[in-house]
């Protein structure tokens, strides 16, 4: 995995911890020496002198770690992270997709095998017991190294994943939803040590002491016993982990409306062969979306490469549509901003499409006079640039509720349709009350005035004069009560004026004269069209 050492030296990621580098990692050659997570670096170097060290990189790690969970979307779309270094998989009513669930777990680790991870797998009724199985059992199937420091990869390059997709579960059945859990995994789960609870690691000690060294001593005795010693906390653990309390996944993406995808028996080579087939269950999804009166506002492609990677296409509309063309046309889009372009590597073995966002979609009747259809074309032309320049570059203003200029109004992505606020019509015959420009913050001005607290006679803004010839105001903007305290909070007296060249400025007095400031400063705050 990159980790700059040969696969037979030990070596340790380490990171500052209290003011000390410590072991973070260690790999399998320097766990079967004897070092592990948390021994010093000075300690750990002072026993072998040629140990090689690299700095831990969790940045590196979850991003890792999220990339094999999308890999892992092959096998169910319920696939929660378990950090730092573990996933869990709800294969609830997928396993026959895959021959069963032995079947499906070798998939899945051969996949990570050969991305050179090492994993330690699970499956278990719940998600507690699968996570206890995979870390503290002593034999675990494809267990490729003991103890949970064990690392493949190092160095910043490859996370640090002893367990990368080790956890695979599926929810509890009790005996008013299934049958029980299988006795084997009770077995199982009544050896493992009293550390599979994770408790405090005092409170391990304690009950080592106590003569319970594993959870079927514990499983044994009455709860109430266990709670009364070490809390209620121990007490669920148990619980959890031994299949009596079932607390199920968050997924880490929601279920989509629409999902549908094409598994091929031969990996397909060509980038335009995965958009073909793309293109074919966006019509099925069309043809779904009809029959139930709704379109799509959101739409996801994603590609599954042989080797594990993943690549996904999102792209999104201002309107709900049920059109084939122009959705491949915002993946065309799309897929041309990619600074890194699609490659099929050794190929695509399966194709997804989901429409994560739908909302109803009635048949639409044109106007004679085509104002509906202008009204389309706006909303393609949005989303294409939206798609091009992305989503947040593309925006459109809103009116807000608040009497304060610059909170009045705010702004948000275009693609997201208009706000369900109007715009206040101003009145007939009227000039507009609020300039087409503000500034943001204000600028400063020096104005001259005939009295302390008049109108502005003239105004020197940016190095020129302006003399103006007529003033409309004030109009006077009250404060926030609860910001009257800060400087921020005084009041505004504004003015409409308009200069000897027929330029039209929005200015301000900050603060009442005599009462708020003694010298009010002014601002200029917006330009009229």
């Amino acid at each position: 995995m990159g980790s700059g050492f040969p696969p037979e030296a030990p070596f340790v990621l380490v990171e500052k911890l209290k003011g000390a580098m410590r072991l973070a990692a260690v790999s399998r050659a320097a766990l079967e020496l004897g070092f592990g997570p948390g021994l010093s670096l000075a300690d750990a170097r002072a026993r072998l002198p040629d140990l090689g060290v690299a700095d831990l990189d969790r940045r590196a790690d979850t991003a890792w770690l999220e990339r094999i969970a999308d890999g892992c979307d092959r096998y169910t779309p319920m696939v929660a992270l378990d950090p730092p270094d573990g996933l869990i998989l709800d294969i609830s009513g997928c396993v026959h997709l895959f021959g069963g669930e032995a079947a499906l777990r070798g998939d899945l680790v051969a996949r990570l095998e050969r991305l050179g991870m090492t994993v330690l797998s699970a499956i278990a009724d719940t998600p507690d017991a699968a996570h206890a199985l995979a870390r503290y059992s002593p034999n675990p199937p494809y267990r490729a190294a003991m103890g949970r420091g064990t690392v493949e990869g190092g160095g910043g390059v490859s996370p640090t994943m002893a367990n990368a997709g080790g956890e695979v579960a599926k929810p509890i059945h009790h005996a008013a939803h299934g049958p029980p859990p299988h006795a084997l995994h009770r077995e199982d789960l009544s050896r493992l040590p009293v550390e599979a609870l994770e408790l405090d690691p005092e409170e391990a000690v304690a009950l080592r002491r106590a003569g319970l060294r594993r959870l079927g001593d514990l499983s044994s005795r009455p709860s109430q016993i266990l709670a009364a010693r070490f809390g209620d906390v121990a007490s669920e653990r148990l619980a959890r982990v031994a299949g009596g309390c079932d607390i199920r996944i968050t997924p880490r993406r929601a279920e989509p409306a629409l999902r549908l995808e094409r598994r091929f028996a031969e990996p397909i080579g060509r980038t335009e062969a995965a958009f073909a087939a793309i293109a074919e269950l966006l019509g099925e999804a069309v043809r779904r979306m009809e029959e139930a009166h709704h379109g799509g506002r959101r739409f996801e492609a994603q590609l599954f490469r042989t080797d594990g990677l993943v690549r996904s296409l999102r792209v999104e509309t201002g309107l709900p549509v049920r059109d084939v063309a122009l959705v491949m046309r915002l993946f065309d889009e799309r897929l041309d901003t990619l600074a890194d372009p699609v490659d099929p590597g050794f190929g695509f073995d399966l194709v997804r499409l989901s429409v994560p966002r739908c909302e109803p979609l009635a048949p639409l009747q044109l106007p004679l006079e085509g104002g509906a259809l202008a009204e389309d074309e706006l909303a393609q032309l949005l989303d294409r640039l939206s798609t091009r320049l992305g989503r947040n570059r593309v925006r459109r203003l809103g009116p807000r509720d608040s009497h304060i200029p610059e909170q009045a109004v705010f702004a948000f992505p275009a693609i997201e349709g208009g706000p369900a606020e109007d715009w206040p019509a101003p009145e007939p015959g009227e000039p507009p009350l609020r300039p087409t420009h503000l500034f943001d913050p204000p600028q400063p001005i020096e104005v001259v005035a005939g009295v302390p607290d008049g109108p502005p006679q003239r105004f020197r803004w940016r190095q020129q004069l302006h003399e103006v010839t007529l003033a409309e105001g004030p109009e006077r903007i009250g404060s926030l009560w609860w910001r009257r305290a800060d400087n921020g909070g005084l009041a505004r007296d504004y003015y409409r004026v308009e200069d000897r060249l027929g330029r039209r400025f929005w200015l301000f007095r900050h603060g009442l004269y005599g009462r708020e400031a003694v010298n009010p400063a002014w601002y200029i705050h917006g330009l009229f069209a």
